[in-house]
């Protein structure tokens, strides 16, 4: 049981991880990338579709994406979804589909980016917090109950916190080529 604590926290704290990349991608960063698109839904057929499962979508430029939308007939509302989620996209429909173009970057929008970044980071290493205050019940917990020893629970409890550091440090990382991309 013990054991399977920081077993538990190695895989919470890789969710953790993962989850923080995945949000990062979506953040802006100056350059467009089709991943920034990746949680936008389009109401059609009676329901909400991701934009990716209804269009191809491409890089034209450093600061614009191509969405070709596959049924010319929801043109109009995967434009209107993409407006709608308000990431920054100036949306213009064409007879190719549709043009999504990023504005130039000012020194008040890099400042406001990187404060979201430092606020998922906050939200992540609350996530890796929370596991590591599950894994330490766990093991105190198996201590008490005559499990394993007070040297064992001092062993896992270290053995804990190395784990904790290892993906504080990973995120701390993360966070910080995100800065360094926002920056550039």
């Amino acid at each position: 049981m013990a054991h399977d604590a920081i077993r538990s926290f190695q895989k919470e704290g890789k969710a953790a991880h993962e989850w923080l990349a995945a949000e990062l991608r979506q953040m802006r960063a100056g350059i467009a990338t089709p991943s920034m698109l990746d949680h936008i839904k389009v109401e059609v057929y009676g329901s909400a579709q991701p934009l990716s499962h209804l269009a191809s979508i491409t890089t034209e430029g450093p600061r614009t994406l191509r969405i070709s939308v596959w049924d010319q007939g929801i043109v109009k509302s995967a434009a209107q979804a993409l407006r709608d989620a308000d990431i920054g996209f100036s949306v213009v429909e064409d007879e190719k589909g549709i043009r999504a173009t990023l504005p130039e970057m000012t020194g008040e929008l890099r400042d406001k980016l990187v404060k979201q970044v430092g606020a998922k980071l906050e939200e992540a290493r609350i996530r890796v917090r929370r596991a590591r205050d599950e894994a330490k019940e766990k093991i105190v917990k198996a201590q008490r109950e005559k499990e394993i020893s007070e040297e064992e629970k001092i062993r896992l409890l270290e053995a804990l916190q190395k784990e904790v550091d290892a993906v504080n440090r990973a995120l701390e990382e993360l966070a910080k080529a995100k800065e360094a991309d926002i920056r550039a």
